[in-house]
């Protein structure tokens, strides 16, 4: 299967280079915004350099991964989806959800694939769970807690992307940017309407436009409880920061820190060590599935939909929280 990069730039480019490659996908071009950063990437990689983004539409590839500024994205997306070629669909893929919607609409109308790394649906506390559920074996969701805590704001600085924690551009700061994936994750194992129940959003330790922490405490209509955590106060610049991934249920308890996982179930006194992928490396999960599902002409995994419906739900918490 070929896959055309439009984006070097981003700084999730390698990354999901890295998962193309792993399973075994052709890289048709590299595109970006910025010529010589495009080109320098294609050298550094041995990959074809494409020029001009409309050289991408005229001779497609299977899909195009499509990643770069947000005032940018929404445009290029719509001109992919009309030229019938599947697309992923990078974060953040528009400043502000409003834009989203209308790109989410216009995905619903020309009835096109579009899938969004959301990587974390694919881990091993989720698939685990995922398993247990088909096997009538969870029980009903009593609580979990989704944490990731990166290192300091200036990594996106020194990775020349400085727009992602100016609100204006990016939208938000830690929850928009990196607590999407604990909000994603509790919309997606939520019973009903999430209910916000409290909302903490600050500079605790780095002074600047958007927070540092966010802590959100969210109910469901059944009773289950939520918590998600995101913040650039870990004190490492080591890729994963301080991921953990909890799931709680009548039945089991999992629990993934990305280099380790393991699952609890009470029905058969078992406590197993789960398949761990580290948080950097997720992105493979993701790939796997959307390849698979772009070969039997299934609908991706996790949708524009759900990334709009997590944006929302965020644009709710900060509105909650105040100035």
């Amino acid at each position: 299967m070929k896959i055309t990069l439009a984006g070097s730039s981003h700084w999730h480019a390698e990354m999901h280079l890295d998962a193309a490659r792993f399973y075994s996908a052709e890289i048709a071009g590299v595109w970006d915004e910025d010529p010589g950063h495009a080109h320098a990437f294609a050298a550094r990689h041995d990959l074809p350099f494409i020029a001009n983004f409309t050289e991408i539409l005229s001779s497609p590839p299977d899909v195009i991964l499509l990643m770069g500024h947000p005032s940018a994205v929404p445009a290029r997306a719509r001109a992919i989806i009309e030229a019938g070629i599947p697309l992923i669909l990078e974060k953040p893929a528009a400043s502000h959800t409003r834009e989203l919607m209308a790109l989410r609409d216009f995905t619903t109308q020309h009835q096109a694939f579009v899938a969004v790394p959301l990587p974390n649906r694919f881990g091993s506390a989720v698939t685990a769970f995922d398993r247990l559920r088909r096997e009538g074996r969870a029980g009903a969701v009593a609580h979990c807690h989704f944490r990731l805590v990166n290192g300091p704001p200036q990594r996106y600085i020194a990775d020349g992307v400085a727009w992602i924690v100016d609100p204006a551009v990016g939208g938000g700061g830690a929850l928009r940017n990196l607590g999407i994936h604990g909000v994603d994750a509790a919309l997606s194992l939520a019973t009903g309407r999430l209910d916000l129940k409290t909302v903490s959003i600050a500079n605790r330790i780095h002074p600047g436009p958007v927070e540092d922490h966010a802590l959100l405490v969210l109910e469901d209509e059944a009773g289950a409880l939520f918590i998600v955590e995101a913040g650039y106060t870990f004190a490492s610049m080591r890729p994963g920061g301080d991921f953990e991934w909890r799931i709680v249920s009548a039945n089991a308890t999992l629990v993934d820190h990305g280099d380790h996982a393991m699952c609890a179930t009470l029905d058969d006194v078992a406590i197993v060590d789960l398949p761990a992928e580290l948080p950097a490396t997720r992105y493979r999960l993701f790939m796997r599935d959307t390849l698979d599902r772009l070969a039997r002409k299934a609908p991706p995994s996790v949708s524009i939909k759900d990334y709009a419906a997590a944006m929302s739900l965020i644009d709710a918490a900060y509105e909650k929280a105040g100035p």
